[in-house]
């Protein structure tokens, strides 16, 4: 598939330093005396500055939205400053999501002109830079003590046993609902927690019939938010362990079309236009409930009016499979630094400095920007035992840190977008009665394989 490459500009670090001198002439050999002296010591000084200015450092990072990653790495570099870094200068350059990937592959296919120290990419994207560019990332896997880091977050950064990013943040998956509305239909917070899928369906029929309210919303052409935490509730993914494309016989996927079909038949299904229409819609009261991560809060926080009405519990399970579980993830990202990279120890030094061990700056992230990180020691401070006001006073922040531990590992493949279209198309077809689910899933799998070359 071609790519149309855009043309960068060069970037590049100036060192600079100055050098000051001054001095005196005395009348005496007294005065001239301490003059050489103040002089000499003077000088001193200023070569010190000079050494000091000429071993300063840029760290250059490429990454996508000001008020979440941008901010983050922002906050870093002042955190490592902070702790009397101050030689090092971390320039955090903020470009849209597809400029970072664009910029990147171009400046990779080109041989390593005009790359970033450090780079954010998507856990879902990342194998298909790793190996399209074997040996453009620098092997972390001894500079940190990834033992610390969430299994599922490390996996989807290592490939044949050695790991290539520091994880970042996750996307705890759980299922937002407004409480007052079954509580109208005669459920209770107890009633939702460590639901099977055959249960919320249920639940959700009844809610429903009282209220005049669907149960759940997704986006009419894209429900993969839905098909993604189905299967990684159940370890499986788009592709095995090999990086096999795995679709058509994959169990979770047959299930989740069969729950997402069955939830449409019931008339609990709220499709949404758009990503905007399904924020708006539950702004709105025409929804009941939402699947989705942590960042989705956000959106849910708009409507000012529904606060103390909504709740968080874990996502249901897929009952007739015995691997699934109450716990999943929607997407995330990792900061990995380029091999190439002139001041490759400096970025390792600075990531390590700050990513591992800081609880104190996951803490300010979390309550600053929201981002809940993949270093679990930082899961046992203070933060996640604060009550959040719009969830009723529910510790929101330790339901998450409950649920990541548990999330399984899988082989995100590094071509979630091409799968995700295959899927839609899928579930598109279905919905028309043009396809039944197996020939659906064939037909998903031939569609990613013919796009892949495979």
């Amino acid at each position: 598939m071609k790519r149309k490459i855009i043309a960068m500009a060069m970037m590049g670090l100036m060192l600079i330093g100055s050098l000051a001198a001054c001095g005196s002439k005395a009348n005496t050999d007294e005065a001239a005396s301490k003059s050489t002296e103040a002089t000499e010591s003077t000088g001193a000084k200023d070569a010190e500055v000079a050494s000091d200015s000429a071993e300063a450092k840029t760290i250059t990072v490429w990454a996508w939205d000001d008020n979440f990653n941008v901010a983050v790495m922002k906050e870093a570099a002042e955190s490592y400053a902070q702790m009397g870094n101050t030689n090092i200068n971390v320039d955090v350059v903020s470009l849209s999501k597809e400029d970072v990937y664009v910029k990147l592959q171009t400046a990779l296919s080109a041989g390593g002109s005009g790359l970033p120290d450090i780079v954010l990419l998507e856990d879902y994207v990342s194998g298909k830079y790793l190996n399209t560019f074997p040996g453009s990332f620098a092997d972390l896997t001894n500079e940190f003590d990834y033992s610390q880091f969430l299994d599922f977050k490390v996996g989807a950064v290592s490939q044949e046993g050695k790991t290539y990013a520091i994880p970042f943040d996750t996307g705890a998956t759980a299922l937002y609902y407004r409480v007052d509305l079954i509580e109208e239909a005669g459920y209770t917070e107890a009633d939702m927690q460590d639901l099977t899928w055959s249960q919320f369906i249920e639940i959700g029929k009844v809610v429903t019939e009282k209220t005049g309210i669907p149960m759940i919303v997704e986006i009419a052409d894209n429900k993969t938010t839905l098909v993604r935490a189905m299967m990684q509730s159940c370890g499986l993914w788009y592709f095995d362990e090999a990086g096999e494309i795995n679709i058509a016989n994959n169990e979770a996927l047959k299930a989740g079309f069969e729950i997402i079909t069955e939830m449409k038949e019931a008339g609990i299904l709220f499709e949404a236009e758009s990503t905007e229409g399904r924020a708006g819609a539950l702004n709105d009261g025409k929804v009941v409930s939402v699947l989705n991560a942590p960042w989705f809060v956000s959106a849910l926080r708009q409507a000012d009016d529904q606060e103390g009405l909504w709740r968080a519990t874990r996502i249901p399970r897929i009952e007739e499979l015995s691997t699934s579980i109450n716990a999943s993830n929607v997407g995330g990202s990792s900061w990995y630094v380029l091999e190439q990279s002139a001041v490759k120890d400096d970025a390792i030094a600075f990531m390590k400095g700050v990513w591992e061990g800081n609880t104190d700056f996951y803490d300010t992230i979390m309550l600053n920007q929201g981002a809940m990180g993949s270093y679990v020691p930082a899961y046992e401070t203070d933060v996640y035992n604060n009550e959040d006001a719009f969830f009723g006073g529910q510790k929101l922040n330790g339901l998450f840190a409950e649920v990541l531990p548990d999330v399984l590992p899988v082989n995100y493949g590094g071509y979630v977008a091409e799968a995700n279209d295959a899927i839609t198309t899928a579930l598109s077809n279905l919905f028309a009665g043009r396809v039944d689910i197996p020939t659906a899933l064939q037909e998903a799998e031939a569609q990613l394989a013919n796009q892949l070359g495979r």
